[in-house]
């Protein structure tokens, strides 16, 4: 099955078993393209699914060469095509491994920024997917939060970023992961549905090596008191309708 992000924007294939393209993936790589770190020249996208943020970062970011891990075969032969769909397999390279195994395949330090729309429900504290592509896609037990801070601060430079989108009430678990590696939270932006809904995602920017500072961004809202998309979603899809969105 073929999804259109926009009108006439990137097209994606989806099949059953891998993570469709969701509304945190295109905020992420929103946020990502939004960041202020200079010299965005290479990035790796940390268990990339089909591929949605590396496409979306090629798009935005032109001349952006990306690196796409993902473990699973069937994920990364998606992530390939959807590149391809995209006109981008020069500048996206889909590398199938694991990112705990990451010294073996990647190169240290090589990175202008990392990041992640990770497994996001903790290994064994809930009922897991029956799909196994997707159980391994929403709990972490194959990629915990230490896990990818590891990976994240062996690949990327000094001064680099990495960008990653959870859920609210795992930041504190995050923000001790990033730390953990040398990483110093330097933005955050909550997503609510709604104006007077609470969050339901989180957006970090984090900075290897940076200074303590952090700046909590104004809350992203999905949609207006009607139902409607918000002008901000719209623009981040550019487009006038509703869209779809899943998180």
């Amino acid at each position: 099955m073929l999804q259109e992000l926009w009108n006439g924007g990137p097209v994606f294939r989806e099949e059953d078993g891998v993570q469709r393209v969701g509304a945190d993936s295109v905020l992420l790589a929103d946020f990502a393209v939004k960041s202020n770190l200079k010299n965005k020249k290479r990035a790796a996208d940390l268990g990339c699914g089909s591929g949605i943020i590396s496409v979306l970062l090629g798009i935005k970011e032109p001349g952006l060469l990306v690196d796409a891990v993902e473990l699973r075969h069937g994920a990364a032969e998606l992530a390939r095509e959807n590149a391809g769909l995209a006109g981008l397999s020069d500048r996206i390279n889909v590398i199938e491994g694991d990112i705990r195994r990451h010294r073996s395949f990647m190169q240290s330090g090589a990175y202008d920024l990392a990041v992640s729309n990770p497994p996001y429900n903790p290994h064994g504290g809930g009922k897991s997917h029956s799909n196994p592509g997707l159980a391994s896609a929403r709990d972490d037990g194959q990629c915990t939060p230490g896990d990818l801070c590891r990976a994240a601060s062996y690949l990327v430079r000094w001064g680099g970023s990495f960008l990653i989108v959870h859920k609210p009430e795992r930041l504190a678990v995050i923000f001790r992961a990033l730390s953990a590696n040398g990483f110093e939270p330097k933005r955050v932006r909550f997503v609510q549905h709604a104006a007077s809904s609470p969050p339901n995602l989180v957006l970090i920017e984090s900075r290897r090596g940076g200074k303590p500072s952090l700046a909590v961004e104004a809350p992203l809202i999905l949609t207006n008191a009607d139902g409607s998309d918000s002008d901000e979603v719209r623009s981040i899809y550019r487009i006038c309708g509703n869209v779809k969105k899943r998180d």
